[in-house]
């Protein structure tokens, strides 16, 4: 028997200012799956993710976790689903003035109630899982960009989420720097977390994702395998997209 779709989109819209942003999405995702969205700028991926969080309200369309319809309007159903949706940004979204221990142990004490003593020790294993033991005591000023990126994802894992959002977290990092946050995501998809993923990385794309979604003018126009749609006579759209990306990383865009 096919098992369920953990997570389910159906005909989600939504507009800004008055510009349709996505229009009719629809996916659904299995436990251990890793969905990346691809697709250039302003084609509604972040707005996606942020949908799926419910940190923009979708104008149109539900969100289904397990099967069940969240809904926005119900505070304590919005926050069950949020403690078990995770979410990466492009910018860490730290707090300044706390360490890495800090930053990590805060939501397990606030949301969770745990006693401090037990969500430092969560805490203290989480930062251990991303490779930063040594770190807890540090600030976010006093860390490397990847450094950052990888205690909010230790954050994030703390909460036990069954599923991760995660947009473009390499983008604001220097090039020596992607590697060690992408190699704690590919981690964490062997141990069968459930991805979504925006990102421009097309080497993890093509060893990591499970499926590809295309995403242009708010619509997934493209959606199979990696090695569907980037088989070189694919012809697809998503294959001359990367093909593009390519040239330009390595100076023939310029």
């Amino acid at each position: 028997m096919t098992e369920s779709p953990i997570l389910e989109i159906e005909n989600l819209s939504k507009a800004l200012g008055g510009k349709p942003i996505l229009s009719g999405v629809s996916f659904s995702v299995r436990r251990g799956e890793m969905k990346v969205l691809i697709g250039p700028s302003g084609g509604g991926k972040s707005t996606l993710l942020q949908c799926l969080n419910f940190l923009h309200l979708p104008d149109a369309g539900r969100i289904l976790l397990d099967g069940q319809a969240v809904d926005p309007r119900q505070r304590k159903s919005l926050y069950a689903y949020r403690q078990k949706v995770g979410m990466i940004f492009q910018d860490y979204n730290l707090f300044d003035h706390l360490n890495a221990l800090d930053n990590v142990s805060l939501a397990l004490r606030k949301v969770k109630r745990m006693p401090r003593a037990d969500a430092e020790a969560r805490a203290r294993a989480e930062l251990a899982r991303v490779g930063l033991a040594d770190k807890e005591r540090l600030y976010p000023a006093e860390l490397s960009g990847g450094q950052k990126q990888r205690v909010s994802i230790a954050r994030a894992l703390a909460m036990d989420p069954q599923v991760m959002l995660l947009d473009e977290p390499t983008a604001a990092l220097d090039p020596e720097l992607i590697g060690e946050v992408l190699t704690v995501i590919r981690e964490l998809a062997r141990s069968g977390m459930t991805m979504i993923m925006a990102t421009h990385q097309m080497g993890f794309v093509r060893s990591m994702a499970d499926e590809i979604l295309f995403m242009q003018e708010g619509r997934v126009i493209e959606q199979g395998t990696p090695e569907m749609l980037l088989d070189v006579e694919c012809g697809s759209r998503t294959l001359d997209f990367c093909t593009h990306l390519a040239e330009f990383e390595s100076g023939g865009g310029e």
